[in-house]
């Protein structure tokens, strides 16, 4: 396991060299598109029997990407990604929120598994309503960190960009908690009583946010008692890794649980009465580096599982259908969960709805979600067509975001910004 991790921050370190020197693209978007070039064009070698594909396969066979990310990777992700997250300008944002994290979520986890109930008969793929409902969850959570830099570029209102932060860091949980009870049915064949799936959404969405108040409240109390950055350091680490493991254990959301200490941290760090200003910054720095550097290896693993994946024929034509499914899914989604509620939203110009749908992209949580499918008919295709809407969605939506903010939002005057009483944070990650 350690050359495997070795070998892997090696590549991810040469990738990372060749966009910075070369390319100069933003680094997600950069590191998918070399991890798959270079994952392409060792496939194609491999194929015209130039290399010995095995040896490399092995490797990446062995790397359970599911495991990674989902209990490895994950939550110390989200808890970065909140604990610099100005949580009063979130809660400003809070109705928007919570309706495209829930609502917005379930919507487009339906219209995209109704999708795939219709047209994959007519690719000559049966898939269960079991199956299709899965499919729709493992697609609806977003993960814009590949566009959260491009979108500050762009000047994007700065409602609009914590409405964004908020979704990303929140529906990755309600997700999984839907998409879990859809695989215990797909396992089981017993679909579960309403009154369980209620049960299980409250304890696992409930309980993972009462337990990451409770680490926070338990970390605000050990940092207010010492300033040793390094120890500071060493807590937060603690928390967020230890934390996340043990709420799988106590069967709670550890996704939302990580948010949730994130958030609690972020706040009371950055109100000068818990750590020091010293301590503030090298809290800052640290959990940034972890960040970028967790973000580095999750894109560049996405690009090599190109290698071990079926894309020819069929599954290929499929994910290209399957991109305007997620789409529209993704509008009506928005629509749904936003309209009722537009004329009480502050700051959103004309345009917010077609922005909010452009800047939906889909990352490795979804590919992660794919591999936990148990084996069967459909799976395969599944896999396939996840992977090509990731690697659409990573790509071609966010390099093209700035963009499309511009068009719908209209340009940003030279040295002035949309938002002249904030500044825009960094989106956050889900995978």
């Amino acid at each position: 396991m350690l050359e495997i991790a070795s070998l892997l921050l090696l590549l991810t370190a040469a990738l990372a060299f060749v966009n910075a020197r070369f390319l100069r693209m933003p680094q997600a978007v950069g590191l998918l598109l070399t991890a798959l070039v270079s994952a392409g064009a060792l496939k194609a070698a491999g194929v015209l029997g130039l290399v010995d594909l095995a040896p490399v396969l092995r490797i990446v066979e062995s790397i359970d990407f599911r495991e990674t990310l989902l209990d490895g990777m994950l939550g110390l992700l989200l808890f970065a990604a909140a604990q610099h997250t100005d949580g009063a300008a979130l809660r400003g944002q809070a109705l928007p929120v919570t309706m495209l994290a829930t609502l917005g979520t379930v919507l487009c986890a339906a219209v995209i598994a109704a999708g795939a109930f219709l047209v994959a008969p007519l690719f000559g793929v049966e898939l269960p309503i079991p199956w299709a409902l899965a499919f729709g969850l493992l697609l609806a959570p977003t993960d814009p960190i590949a566009v959260g830099a491009l979108l500050k570029q762009a000047g994007v209102p700065t409602a609009l960009q914590k409405t964004i932060t908020g979704e990303s860091l929140f529906n990755d949980g309600v997700s999984v908690v839907l998409f879990l009870a859809v695989l215990e049915v797909i396992t089981d064949g017993a679909a579960p009583a309403l009154p369980d799936i209620a049960r299980l959404l409250a304890l696992e969405v409930g309980g993972g946010i009462a337990f990451g108040l409770g680490l926070g409240w338990l970390a605000v109390r050990l940092l207010r008692q010492i300033d040793d950055y390094q120890v500071e350091i060493l807590i937060t680490l603690a928390l967020a890794f230890g934390g996340f493991t043990l709420a799988r254990h106590l069967h709670v959301s550890g996704v939302l649980g990580m948010v949730a200490l994130g958030l609690v941290i972020g706040r009371q760090a950055g109100g000068g009465a818990v750590v020091s200003a010293r301590t503030k910054q090298r809290l800052d720095d640290f959990w940034e580096l972890v960040d970028e550097f967790l973000n580095a290896t999750l894109f560049v693993l996405i690009g090599v599982e190109v290698l071990i994946l079926d894309l020819r024929g069929q599954a290929l034509v499929l994910g290209l259908v399957a991109i305007p499914i997620v789409l529209l899914a993704r509008w009506l989604s928005v629509v749904g969960a936003i309209g009722p509620v537009r004329r009480r939203l502050h700051g959103w110009p004309t345009g917010s709805i077609a922005l909010l749908t452009w800047a939906g992209v889909r990352g490795g949580i979804s590919i992660a979600l794919a591999l936990a499918l148990p084996e069967g008919e459909g799976r395969t295709e599944i896999l396939a067509v996840t992977y090509v809407v990731v690697v659409f969605s990573i790509l071609v939506q966010g390099l093209t975001v700035a963009k499309v903010a511009t068009r719908v939002l209209g340009p940003v005057p030279a040295g002035a910004a949309r938002d002249e009483d904030a500044v825009p944070e960094p989106v956050g990650t889900t995978a």
